[in-house]
């Protein structure tokens, strides 16, 4: 949450915050705050206003393993959705996935109730990689990691940032690889691969920034973040704002 709207919701005034900040009288985990446009946690992170701490609002962060068939979206008319996988008690209008995955893409997603840190993760400017399985119904060779490395262009025009591109197996029928891209164009894996002739059979997305996906979360499954991964959430948070 902003910084500026929990502190309202402690009926501080916008002037109060203001004064406060140019004195440095807000702490956050000891440290002056530096913006009241900044992320902040109190369920990870240790506030303090003018010598008092705020105890503020703890929010959720969930990893899910994403199935096929399911859309990312917290309401559907006709199909089932990745918060239809949640028990009732922990959906919220206020859990949203970071991020999408189309429907027959499956793996990790992140799941929180903290809108700014979604932002940040997503915004281009912080460059956050995701790494997918993928497979393909034809040959892959090494020009193929070379045409990825340069930066694939699309049918239209639209040129791709440089992606890594490692090949598991490659046959003229099916072959499968991994591929890390740094921007989220709309079914940009998908579209990759069709510009160097080959169709996307089956997506995976395994990692996502820092975080990982569980080997051991079965499709269709959710967690809360382990304490690991709440310090890579608490680093993100550091750097909001």
């Amino acid at each position: 949450m902003r910084l500026d709207r929990l502190l309202a919701q402690e009926k501080i005034s916008r002037k109060a915050m203001k004064q406060a900040l140019l004195k440095k009288e807000i702490l956050v985990d000891d440290s002056p705050a530096r913006s009241l446009a900044q992320n902040v946690d109190t369920g990870l992170q240790k506030l303090v206003f003018q010598g008092r701490q705020i105890q503020g609002y703890e929010h959720i962060y969930l990893m899910l393993h994403k199935p096929n068939g399911v859309v990312t979206a917290s309401k559907d008319k006709k199909l089932p959705t990745v918060m239809n996988l949640l028990p009732p008690d922990i959906q919220s209008d206020q859990l949203y996935a970071v991020g999408r995955l189309d429907r027959d893409t499956t793996g990790l997603l992140l799941l929180t109730d903290n809108g700014p840190l979604g932002f940040q993760l997503l915004h281009p400017q912080y460059h956050v990689d995701k790494t997918y399985q993928v497979e393909v119904n034809g040959l892959l060779t090494p020009d193929h990691i070379q045409k990825f490395t340069d930066g694939i262009v699309f049918l239209d025009g639209t040129v791709c940032k440089p992606a890594k591109l490692e090949i598991l197996f490659s046959s003229p029928s099916v072959s499968r690889a991994s591929i890390t891209i740094s921007e989220g164009k709309f079914h940009q894996v998908k579209k990759m691969f069709l510009s160097v002739g080959v169709k996307v059979t089956a997506l995976k997305r395994v990692q996502f920034g820092d975080f990982t996906l569980n080997s051991e979360l079965s499709e269709g499954q959710y967690r809360p973040l382990n304490l690991e991964e709440l310090e890579m959430i608490k680093k993100h948070l550091e750097k909001s704002g």
